[in-house]
């Protein structure tokens, strides 16, 4: 019993003890806590003023960015070279702007094909001369106005590095007889529109879409062999009537969808006159070429009226296709009556005033393995005349055969040929022969024309620089007085001797060496 007592005391004074130790360790856990949440306490409170600063500093920072940003771009030209351009290219008020040029100079050994000839006077035959061939100097931009909305504008001077700058009224040859300023701002195509991922639509002057559709199908462009001495020419002339420049004009070029393009243009005549004798609103020249003084004081040697233009195009890799069409509203033509010999023939009214228009159709192939790259153009040119007899602007058949063979990578042969076919009539032209009298017959005659032309060219490095060697030659039927290098050649080879009487049946021809100059 005493041993029960006993050891039930030691029990009770075991828990207390226990108790008590438990008591004082959760004291000291308390404190040690508290002390804790006060280290925390500061130590949020010393993160939150750091935060402040750096936040402070950071704005401080940005605020002298923008400053220095401010200060640069102040202190900054106003025009900026594009970076990575391969051009010059500047960037000039959030827009982009382009200085581009194109030389083009050739030395030319030419023959009228008249030494000899009976009536012909002057020197005659063989002939040097230095010629600038369609050089210019442009300077195009752009800047984006809206969503999918920039404007354009384009600016293009003729150069003429080597004839005095002025207007061309040589009736002794040489080009085209009119009072146009060369080398003036403006002088080719020049333009402002609007353009996106719809299209463009340009007001101003451009190369017709007739004529741009199958510049590319001509590896002779602007020499002596151009194709232009026979297409799109219908009358045989230096003028060139469907392969222009047209001034006053409204146009739209589609963009490439699935490889197909476009483009229309329209020019209105701007002139009071009925039958379009005088020159239009605005311009120098009687529309188509000419001064009214080299008409008899009046517009009746080709001017017109309204004129469109329209082509359509198809490139797939190797292939370009073209199809065009061009219509000039009447066409004045009373020039050529009473020019015959015998002051009767062509009579009045039988030229007159018509429509004229023209259709074409190309194909272009370049076969890549062998370097070989070949075209064919076929056109036909209407006009609507009282008289077939003495329409010599009616033409059902002229083609036009291209081949270009690469040789290396930077040379390359190329050969043309060009043909004229048989007009209804003709007004009447110069078609003494050797023995033959000098005198002007009208009516149905023999005026075909075929030009055959052979060249070499040799690309320097980076392409933009080129040597060119060619020759031509244009074989006049009787009644044809087609010319060399009409439409594109600075000085053209033309069926004129000393005195700027002009003679059909001609075998004009010309070799030319130059060099052309891109940037």
């Amino acid at each position: 019993m005493i041993y029960r007592k006993v050891l039930l005391a030691a029990c009770l004074l075991a828990g207390t003890a226990a108790r008590g130790a438990f008591a004082a360790d959760d004291s000291e856990l308390r404190a040690k806590f508290e002390a804790l949440q006060q280290q925390m306490s500061a130590l949020q409170a010393q993160m939150s003023q750091v935060t402040t600063q750096m936040e402070q500093k950071t704005t401080q920072m940005e605020q002298k960015t923008d400053a220095l940003a401010k200060a640069q771009a102040q202190s900054a030209p106003a025009i900026q070279m594009k970076p990575d351009s391969k051009s010059l290219t500047f960037l000039v008020g959030g827009g982009e702007v382009t200085l581009y040029g194109h030389g083009d100079l050739s030395f030319d050994f030419v023959n009228n094909g008249l030494n000899g000839r009976p009536g012909a006077v002057g020197k005659n035959g063989w002939l040097s001369q230095v010629s600038s061939n369609n050089s210019a100097f442009g300077i195009k931009g752009e800047r984006k106005i809206a969503d999918n909305l920039k404007g354009v504008f384009q600016l293009e001077a003729d150069i003429q590095f080597a004839a005095t700058p002025g207007n061309n009224l040589d009736v002794n040859g040489g080009g085209a007889h009119d009072s146009s300023v060369k080398g003036a701002i403006g002088s080719r195509n020049s333009f402002v529109g609007l353009a996106g991922n719809w299209g463009a639509v340009k007001l101003g002057k451009t190369d017709a879409p007739y004529k741009n559709s199958t510049t590319r199908m001509d590896p002779f462009v602007n020499t002596l062999g151009d194709m232009r001495s026979i297409m799109g020419n219908s009358g045989g002339d230096n003028r060139v009537e469907f392969a222009t420049r047209v001034p006053h004009a409204i146009w739209y070029e589609s963009p490439n969808i699935h490889g197909f393009s476009g483009s229309v243009l329209f020019s209105p005549g701007q002139n009071r006159t009925n039958d379009n004798s005088i020159t239009a609103r605005g311009e120098p020249d009687c529309t188509g070429g000419n001064t009214p003084g080299n008409s008899g004081g009046s517009c009746t040697d080709g001017a017109f009226g309204n004129l469109w233009s329209a082509s359509l195009a198809y490139q797939n890799g190797p292939l370009y296709l073209t199809l065009a069409y061009e219509h000039h509203a009447n066409v004045n033509r009373i020039g050529d009556e009473l020019g015959a010999s015998d002051g009767v023939n062509p009579p009045a009214g039988s030229v007159g005033i018509g429509d004229e228009s023209a259709l074409k159709a190309g194909i272009q192939y370049t076969y890549e393995p062998t370097g070989t790259t070949g075209a064919f153009i076929w056109e036909r040119l209407n006009r609507k005349a009282p008289v077939d007899a003495f329409n010599e602007r009616t033409r059902n058949n002229a083609f036009y055969l291209s081949l270009v063979q690469r040789i290396t990578r930077s040379d390359e042969v190329m050969a043309a040929w060009a043909h004229a076919g048989a007009t209804p009539g003709d007004p009447g032209g110069v078609i003494n022969q050797p023995g033959v009298p000098l005198t002007q017959v009208a009516g149905q005659i023999d005026n075909k024309a075929n030009m055959y032309a052979i060249g070499y060219r040799h690309y320097f490095g980076d392409k933009r620089t080129t040597f060119y060697l060619i020759g031509a030659v244009m074989k006049n039927h009787v009644g044809a007085h087609y010319d060399l290098g009409a439409g594109g050649h600075g000085v053209v080879v033309d069926d004129k001797d000393g005195a700027g009487n002009a003679f059909a049946g001609t075998t004009i021809k010309a070799v030319s060496a130059g060099i052309t100059y891109d940037f």
